[in-house]
């Protein structure tokens, strides 16, 4: 558990934020002068019989942690983002392969036990949202926010306003790579999530040279090394990027896509040869700067955070 010494999102309304994950949840308040407190990271529990009652309910345990450890700090609003497909219109979760919900009233369902009005959205779309407004997308009005980790997703920037459509925009991992691949958690075949994202990776090279790695910096390591089952599958999963990245050029036009995640962490060693096969497959196409995410594994939060401040100007 560790504070921000600093004020990220300037003054404001004092907000619960939680952002969820597969794997983990990252909460904390965010006070009046926009100090992020108690920022801690737990696990993310699950229930195959109330998989979003769940959430909510480890939701209301922080929430009255946050109480006790800061009882003068009282937010006015919470923000929850998920992953999945969401629709932040009806507040609904409307589906979520890794975490079991289908359909559920999250956003009532929080506000019903919280007692306070609650910001619901994607946690991509929050961490896009983060990096246009305080990060590396700051000053693009056509911009793409990938972030590469267990799974691929975007928020999408479009003449400066996120891109939803309903909560089904985005979901580049689902984008199809190879129609021959392999079948994908979201139950089609041949997803860019199955080939390039940082657990695809680990898996692949795992599966073709019989050696179990933690994840895509082993294998990064690997191929640095002269591996050669190491250096395919880290150039398949760079050349699935740049051609589903040359698509997404045509089709959007951005000025930036902003690349966070485990894997942006490879830095030059993902950047350098991406940039070069995404040059190869454009012609007259709006070359967008590819940049690193700037506000790293805290954007999701951070931007559900400011989803819960927008909420109480909304309402003022």
């Amino acid at each position: 558990m560790t504070d921000r010494p600093d004020a990220p999102l300037g003054d404001g309304p004092v907000v619960l934020a939680a952002d969820v994950g597969g794997t983990d949840t990252k909460s904390a308040l965010v006070d009046a002068s926009g100090r992020v407190l108690g920022l801690r990271r737990t696990r993310t529990p699950r229930d195959a019989s109330d998989p979003a009652g769940a959430i909510v309910a480890h939701l209301a345990r922080l929430a009255e942690g946050y109480r006790a450890q800061f009882p003068d700090v009282r937010p006015v609003a919470a923000g929850l983002s998920v992953p999945g497909l969401v629709d932040e219109t009806s507040g609904t979760a409307v589906f979520s392969s890794n975490l079991g919900w289908r359909d559920a009233p999250m956003r009532a369902l929080a506000e019903s036990t919280l007692g306070l009005p609650t910001a619901f959205g994607h946690d991509v779309r929050a961490a896009g949202d983060a990096e246009h407004r305080l990060g590396a997308a700051r000053g693009f009005d056509d911009a793409i926010v990938v972030v590469i980790g267990t799974g691929i997703a975007g928020a999408i920037i479009v003449d400066g306003r996120p891109h939803a459509s309903g909560g089904y925009a985005g979901e580049i991992g689902h984008s199809l790579s190879d129609p021959a691949g392999e079948r994908c958690a979201c139950g089609a075949v041949g997803c860019l999530e199955t080939i390039a994202s940082a657990s695809a990776v680990a898996r692949r090279y795992a599966s073709r040279s019989g050696i179990g790695v933690p994840g895509a910096r082993e294998v990064l390591a690997a191929a640095s090394s002269g591996d050669a089952i190491a250096a395919a599958v880290w150039d398949e999963a760079v050349d699935a990027l740049a051609e589903q990245f040359a698509r997404l050029v045509a089709t959007l036009a951005p000025e930036a896509i902003v690349i966070g995640g485990g894997l942006a962490e490879a830095g030059s060693a993902l950047f350098d040869p991406l940039g070069q096969r995404l040059d190869a497959l454009l012609s007259f196409h709006r070359r967008p700067v590819l940049v690193r995410a700037a506000l790293g594994d805290d954007a999701g939060l951070l931007g559900t955070a400011l989803a819960a401040r927008d909420l109480v100007g909304q309402g003022a």
